[in-house]
């Protein structure tokens, strides 16, 4: 059955006494591999500890050329324990690179667009878990064999389980509620 959860409302509740807005990342600067849906990386430092609190949502990238770059949103949050692991994630993050305002820009089309990019993107994700496990230093090994884990869990996301999530969130931005059981999602 293909649905959606809303995770804003978590979200709002856990920051709101927050002394620090962690969700200040702006869309023109979205990194393009955040998979679709409200929670997004844009302009973060490279200190890559996302993973710390929510490996099972953030990956990083190689966009500083070499090593390691920023982090991105490589799974959505389905309930509150995801959530959770995701602003917190965003809480340590230096510059507030994370935004939460995904559903204002997301449209249905737009999230087919990114769904035809995938192969590109998965190409990406594989050689470059390849390369950081191959490559490195005996020093940073723990590190680079994490975030090569990281790119192998989108892998594996994007392959089984990736096209129900996006066909639920793509009802949910059309209908503005989750899809009920026997109705249809529109396609991919």
């Amino acid at each position: 059955m293909i649905t959606y959860w809303n995770p804003l409302p978590t979200a709002r509740r856990l920051v709101d006494t927050d002394d620090r807005d962690p969700f200040t990342g702006k869309w023109a600067e979205r990194k393009p591999r955040n998979v679709p849906g409200p929670f997004y990386s844009a302009s973060t430092d490279s200190l890559q500890t996302g993973r710390l609190d929510a490996p099972d949502h953030i990956a990083y990238d190689d966009d500083l050329g070499g090593g390691f770059g920023w982090e991105f949103v490589y799974r959505q949050p389905v309930n509150a324990a995801g959530t959770e692991a995701v602003v917190n994630a965003a809480r340590l993050e230096l510059y507030s690179g994370y935004a939460c305002d995904g559903d204002d820009h997301w449209t249905v089309e737009a999230v087919r667009d990114w769904w035809r990019e995938r192969g590109e993107i998965r190409a990406w994700a594989v050689d470059l878990a390849v390369q950081w496990e191959a490559n490195a230093h005996p020093k940073y090994r723990g590190h680079y064999h994490d975030a090569a884990h990281g790119l192998r869990e989108f892998i594996a996301f994007i392959d089984d389980g990736l096209d129900r999530y996006l066909r639920g969130y793509m009802f949910w931005l059309a209908e503005g509620c989750s899809p009920e059981a026997g109705r249809l999602t529109p396609d991919l």
